[in-house]
């Protein structure tokens, strides 16, 4: 073990003391050499994350935008990477700000006073707080790091300036109730088109409303008119399902009278035309023999009418009338 040791320091020794003699190298100049090589290896690749895409640039020069994953470049700092998070939803928070979450608990926010991005004066001259988020993505790596200079803080004054148009141009209940949804859609196409404009790279996924309500010194008059403006669409509602149940039915009712009326009209018109054809056709069999046809319209007149009289009785003067007991059509019905 011992002459092992000796050995190897022998050896080092007589390699040391041969070096010197190696022309233009030198123990000095051989430890650079190696840190050179050690930094070479250590700078000529890179790792991206699966969330990124990294920009290579050469001498300032863009010259790839890699996807994640191990790469290499060339090294000692020729070329430069730059990773930008495309894959990440971020976000910018207006008129509050999440201070984190631990867990499942609920998100905890801030009681920091943010009145100066959320207060807003509507159309009808009425201050609203509005906060509301916007979420975005990186979509173009190189317009995103080099068009502008800070894309983040531009698509923030943008952001606020275009809710405070669109909130200025609509009536304060229709910010408070029906035109949320609107106003989040107009707004979020708006900041899309002035970023693009500006060729900032960033793609606007969505403008969500949080929480929009009166200041709080006004809030109860607020709800007063809110109680009175539902009153108002309930009282509306019930006028309005009155009226189409009521006026179907009375429609109803009105196209049975008509249909009757005309069904009335074309009987008696009818009738009418049957009476007239048969009495032009007695007419007609009159006039061909009147005798007999006289003599059977007589009968026929008197066969329609006798029965209706009941019985009669002929007697002569000076006579006495039939025994009751001969009333055989009386005993006839009372026996029926």
């Amino acid at each position: 073990m011992n002459n092992s040791h000796r050995n190897l320091k022998d050896d080092f020794a007589e390699l040391t003391r041969h070096l010197p003699r190696l022309p233009g190298i030198g123990l000095g100049l051989l430890i650079p050499l190696a840190l050179l090589i050690l930094w070479g290896g250590f700078t000529s690749f890179y790792t991206v994350q699966p969330e990124q895409q990294a920009v290579v640039k050469r001498f300032g020069a863009v010259v790839a935008i890699t996807d994640p994953g191990l790469h290499f470049k060339l090294p000692f700092g020729i070329d430069k990477v730059q990773r930008v998070a495309s894959a990440r939803v971020l976000k910018q928070e207006f008129g509050f700000r999440t201070v984190g979450q631990r867990g499942n608990e609920a998100s905890r926010y801030s009681s920091q006073d943010f009145t100066g991005e959320s207060a807003m004066l509507t159309g009808d001259l009425n201050v609203i707080n509005v906060e509301w988020v916007v979420q975005y993505r990186i979509q173009d790596p190189i317009k995103y790091l080099y068009q502008q200079r800070e894309p983040d803080t531009t698509l923030r004054d943008i952001s606020e300036s275009v809710m405070r148009r669109v909130v200025g141009n609509r009536l304060g209940s229709e910010v408070l109730t029906v035109g949320r949804v609107e106003i989040a859609q107009l707004a979020r196409e708006e900041i899309q088109q002035v970023m693009d404009r500006y060729n900032s790279g960033l793609h606007i996924i969505t403008v969500e409303l949080q929480d929009v309500v009166p200041p709080q010194a006004v809030r109860p008059a607020f709800n007063e008119v809110n109680e009175a403006r539902q009153e108002r669409e309930r009282m509306i509602n019930e006028a309005t399902k009155r009226a189409n149940q009521q006026i179907p039915r009375a429609e109803g009712e009105a196209q049975r009278l008509i249909a009757e009326a005309e069904g009335y009209a074309t009987e008696r018109v009818n009738r009418a035309y049957g009476e007239t054809a048969r009495f032009r056709a007695m007419l007609e069999e009159y006039q061909n023999v009147p005798e007999v046809t006289r003599s059977r319209l007589y009968l026929e007149a008197m066969g329609g009418l006798l029965p209706k009289v009941g019985q009669v009785l002929m007697v002569q003067d000076d006579q006495v009338g039939p025994l009751p007991l001969m009333n055989i059509r009386d005993a006839r019905q009372e026996a029926k």
